[in-house]
């Protein structure tokens, strides 16, 4: 965890905040630098924490899959 951290350039009480969901909406560039320190793009970060796609959802904005997916 110190590695990543470091690496990420945040503290390692910030990322444990983040593991731990003390921190409920990390900025954007801090997951971005964690998720590249891990070596995961932000589509496979934004899939985990996403919540599954309902099909009638998608009928009513075309396109959806599509645009997440890219």
């Amino acid at each position: 965890m110190l590695d990543v951290a470091l690496d990420a350039h945040v503290s390692p009480e910030t990322l444990r905040k983040i593991e731990t969901g003390r921190v409920a909406t990390p900025a954007f560039s801090t997951i971005a630098a964690i998720a590249g320190v891990l070596g995961l793009s932000l589509d496979a970060v934004w899939t985990e924490v996403s919540p599954p796609e309902r099909a009638d959802d998608a009928g009513s904005h075309p396109g959806v899959r599509e645009r997440l997916a890219s």
